[in-house]
């Protein structure tokens, strides 16, 4: 579903996952080089008419994917952005960043970043996925997320201190920034270099979605 008609939506966070993006536009498999004409501004992803904020140091080229816990076309698109957020050269880096296009999204956010802070993304984060859509358990609310996180070996104090922090708190605020300045129409997302948007309606796949990014981290690092 389209980020403008996304307050008119009813019903659970969950259901409402599944009306994020038509899943002939998530599929997924391991980006390769890109055939035919190179991606085009305008059709294969967009210039931001202002620069968002980037976090990546000089020289360094940064890459954002915006996703939600409970969109099943990030959840499928999991596994292919973690194996090729792996095989990037050293002047890309990696950034996740947790939408909110409701307030209700928040706790989802804040347990992204308290994750992070603590550490655990690489341990935790594709377990949120799986508990969400495999095991179908509700992580929409803090309760249920300081919970389930304290069952994952987790100490529940730490987790739950970090997770009502002024930091994480500060930390979703931006993120919210940033999908703004990007003007991210659905997830799964990219931003590259705070300067060019794409996704899987305008690259037409996810895979593409890639290659699309590839090529921009290309242009960028080249100068353009």
């Amino acid at each position: 579903m389209k980020r403008r008609d996304f307050s008119l939506a009813c019903g659970s966070a969950l259901a409402a996952s599944t009306w994020l993006m038509p899943a002939a536009q998530a599929q997924t498999t391991t980006p390769g080089q890109l055939q035919g004409k190179p991606p085009k501004a305008g059709d294969d992803y967009l210039p931001l008419d202002k620069p968002a904020a980037v976090e990546a140091p000089a020289g360094k080229i940064e890459v954002v994917e915006f996703f939600w816990y409970n969109c099943p076309h990030c959840n499928a698109f999991e596994p292919t952005f973690d194996a090729w957020s792996k095989r990037v050269s050293k002047d890309v880096v990696i950034r996740r960043v947790p939408v909110a296009f409701r307030s209700d999204f928040g706790p989802q956010q804040r347990l992204y970043y308290a994750l992070e802070a603590l550490g655990l993304v690489e341990k935790l984060h594709a377990k949120v996925f799986y508990a969400i859509h495999v095991e179908r358990k509700r992580l929409d609310q803090p309760d249920a997320i300081i919970d389930w996180v304290g069952k994952q070996g987790v100490e529940r104090a730490k987790f739950t201190e970090q997770f009502n922090s002024f930091s994480t708190a500060s930390k979703a605020t931006r993120a919210t920034q940033l999908m703004n300045a990007y003007k991210v129409e659905g997830v799964p997302a990219m931003g590259v270099a705070g300067r060019f948007y794409t996704d899987g309606t305008l690259a037409k796949s996810m895979e593409r979605t890639l290659q699309v990014v590839e090529f921009l981290v290309g242009e960028v690092r080249k100068g353009r």
